[in-house]
Protein backbone atom coordinates (compact mmCIF):
# COMPACT_ATOMS: atom_id res chain seq x y z
CA UNK A 1 0.00 0.00 0.00
CA UNK A 2 1.48 3.29 -0.82
CA UNK A 3 0.80 5.93 1.99
CA UNK A 4 3.35 7.84 4.08
CA UNK A 5 0.39 8.56 7.08
CA UNK A 6 0.75 5.24 9.47
CA UNK A 7 0.40 7.09 12.70
CA UNK A 8 -2.85 9.05 14.16
CA UNK A 9 -1.77 12.70 14.69
CA UNK A 10 1.16 12.56 17.52
CA UNK A 11 -1.37 14.35 20.47
CA UNK A 12 -2.17 10.86 21.19
CA UNK A 13 -0.22 8.85 23.75
CA UNK A 14 2.32 6.18 22.53
CA UNK A 15 -0.18 3.64 23.65
CA UNK A 16 -3.01 4.71 21.93
CA UNK A 17 -1.15 5.11 18.31
CA UNK A 18 -0.13 1.75 18.87
CA UNK A 19 -3.74 0.62 19.13
CA UNK A 20 -4.75 2.60 16.47
CA UNK A 21 -1.96 1.48 14.12
CA UNK A 22 -2.87 -1.97 15.24
CA UNK A 23 -6.72 -1.68 14.20
CA UNK A 24 -6.29 -0.10 10.78
CA UNK A 25 -3.62 -2.98 9.62
CA UNK A 26 -6.84 -5.34 10.93
CA UNK A 27 -9.21 -3.28 9.14
CA UNK A 28 -7.04 -3.06 6.27
CA UNK A 29 -6.26 -6.83 6.16
CA UNK A 30 -10.14 -7.61 5.97
CA UNK A 31 -10.75 -5.01 2.99
CA UNK A 32 -8.08 -7.03 1.06
CA UNK A 33 -9.57 -10.15 2.04
CA UNK A 34 -11.00 -12.21 -0.94
CA UNK A 35 -14.48 -11.84 -1.54
CA UNK A 36 -14.78 -8.65 0.57
CA UNK A 37 -16.50 -5.95 -1.27
CA UNK A 38 -16.51 -2.24 -0.42
CA UNK A 39 -20.60 -1.91 -1.09
CA UNK A 40 -20.68 -2.68 2.55
CA UNK A 41 -18.93 0.25 3.96
CA UNK A 42 -18.90 -0.09 7.68
CA UNK A 43 -15.36 -1.59 7.80
CA UNK A 44 -14.54 0.85 5.25
CA UNK A 45 -15.39 4.06 7.09
CA UNK A 46 -14.58 2.55 10.45
CA UNK A 47 -10.98 2.63 8.43
CA UNK A 48 -11.06 6.13 6.94
CA UNK A 49 -12.36 7.53 10.20
CA UNK A 50 -9.00 6.23 12.33
CA UNK A 51 -6.51 6.50 9.21
CA UNK A 52 -7.90 10.56 8.38
CA UNK A 53 -9.75 12.14 11.07
CA UNK A 54 -7.83 14.28 13.46
CA UNK A 55 -5.60 14.66 10.76
CA UNK A 56 -3.71 18.23 11.05
CA UNK A 57 -3.25 18.13 7.28
CA UNK A 58 -5.60 17.95 4.04
CA UNK A 59 -5.30 14.74 2.77
CA UNK A 60 -6.79 13.27 -0.96
CA UNK A 61 -6.51 9.35 -1.35
CA UNK A 62 -7.78 6.96 -4.12
CA UNK A 63 -8.90 3.73 -3.20
CA UNK A 64 -8.77 1.85 -6.38
CA UNK A 65 -11.16 -1.65 -6.99
CA UNK A 66 -11.80 -4.08 -9.10
CA UNK A 67 -14.95 -5.14 -11.30
CA UNK A 68 -16.39 -6.31 -8.15
CA UNK A 69 -15.51 -3.40 -6.30
CA UNK A 70 -12.51 -5.37 -3.84
CA UNK A 71 -9.95 -3.17 -3.10
CA UNK A 72 -6.91 -3.69 -5.28
CA UNK A 73 -4.92 -0.65 -3.28
CA UNK A 74 -5.02 2.71 -2.23
CA UNK A 75 -3.49 6.06 -2.52
CA UNK A 76 -2.65 8.65 -0.85
CA UNK A 77 -2.45 11.34 -3.90
CA UNK A 78 -2.21 14.96 -2.23
CA UNK A 79 -1.42 16.43 0.63
CA UNK A 80 -2.69 19.75 1.24
CA UNK A 81 -2.76 22.31 4.23
CA UNK A 82 -5.14 23.12 7.21
CA UNK A 83 -7.87 24.53 4.76
CA UNK A 84 -6.86 23.65 1.54
CA UNK A 85 -5.35 21.11 -1.31
CA UNK A 86 -4.65 21.19 -4.73
CA UNK A 87 -6.02 18.55 -6.61
CA UNK A 88 -4.94 17.81 -10.29
CA UNK A 89 -7.05 15.41 -12.33
CA UNK A 90 -4.37 14.24 -14.16
CA UNK A 91 -2.66 12.51 -11.72
CA UNK A 92 -5.70 10.67 -10.06
CA UNK A 93 -6.40 9.15 -13.57
CA UNK A 94 -2.81 8.11 -14.00
CA UNK A 95 -2.97 6.95 -10.56
CA UNK A 96 -6.07 4.51 -11.33
CA UNK A 97 -4.59 3.76 -14.30
CA UNK A 98 -1.55 2.40 -12.62
CA UNK A 99 -3.48 0.06 -10.41
CA UNK A 100 -5.28 -0.89 -13.55
CA UNK A 101 -9.11 0.16 -11.29
CA UNK A 102 -12.24 -0.62 -12.66
CA UNK A 103 -13.62 1.84 -10.30
CA UNK A 104 -12.54 4.04 -7.44
CA UNK A 105 -13.30 5.57 -4.19
CA UNK A 106 -12.19 9.48 -3.71
CA UNK A 107 -11.62 10.16 0.06
CA UNK A 108 -10.56 13.29 1.87
CA UNK A 109 -10.71 14.82 5.07
CA UNK A 110 -11.52 18.48 6.67
CA UNK A 111 -8.64 18.73 9.55
CA UNK A 112 -11.16 21.34 10.84
CA UNK A 113 -13.64 18.24 11.78
CA UNK A 114 -16.52 19.10 9.82
CA UNK A 115 -17.53 16.92 7.17
CA UNK A 116 -20.08 18.90 4.83
CA UNK A 117 -18.51 19.05 1.54
CA UNK A 118 -17.50 22.68 0.05
CA UNK A 119 -18.79 23.94 -3.03
CA UNK A 120 -14.94 23.35 -4.33
CA UNK A 121 -14.96 19.26 -3.32
CA UNK A 122 -18.22 19.62 -5.24
CA UNK A 123 -16.90 20.97 -8.29
CA UNK A 124 -13.62 18.83 -8.52
CA UNK A 125 -15.31 15.61 -7.97
CA UNK A 126 -17.67 16.55 -11.04
CA UNK A 127 -14.11 16.96 -12.78
CA UNK A 128 -12.48 14.01 -11.42
CA UNK A 129 -15.40 11.68 -12.20
CA UNK A 130 -15.91 13.13 -15.92
CA UNK A 131 -11.60 12.71 -16.39
CA UNK A 132 -11.55 9.36 -15.08
CA UNK A 133 -14.69 7.97 -17.04
CA UNK A 134 -12.93 9.24 -20.10
CA UNK A 135 -10.76 6.24 -19.49
CA UNK A 136 -13.44 3.97 -18.96
CA UNK A 137 -13.35 4.16 -14.85
CA UNK A 138 -16.50 4.74 -12.41
CA UNK A 139 -16.55 6.86 -9.69
CA UNK A 140 -18.56 5.04 -6.85
CA UNK A 141 -18.04 7.50 -4.09
CA UNK A 142 -16.33 10.48 -3.11
CA UNK A 143 -16.06 10.65 1.44
CA UNK A 144 -15.30 13.80 3.07
CA UNK A 145 -14.20 12.43 6.70
CA UNK A 146 -14.55 14.83 9.60
CA UNK A 147 -13.83 14.00 13.02
CA UNK A 148 -16.92 12.34 14.01
CA UNK A 149 -19.17 11.56 10.36
CA UNK A 150 -17.98 10.88 7.19
CA UNK A 151 -20.25 12.08 4.15
CA UNK A 152 -21.03 10.21 0.82
CA UNK A 153 -21.48 12.19 -2.42
CA UNK A 154 -23.17 9.06 -3.62
CA UNK A 155 -25.67 8.47 -0.55
CA UNK A 156 -26.45 12.25 -1.17
CA UNK A 157 -27.05 11.92 -4.58
CA UNK A 158 -24.21 13.90 -5.89
CA UNK A 159 -22.93 10.71 -7.90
Amino acid sequence: MSDTLLLPPPRLTLTAQRIIKRALNHLEKYLQEPGVTLTSAIAMRDWLRLKLAGQEREIFMVLHLDNQHRLIDYETVFLGSINHIEIQPREIVKSALRQNAAAVILVHNHPSGHAEPSKADKLITKQLELALLVVGIRTLDHLVVGHNDIVSFAERGWL
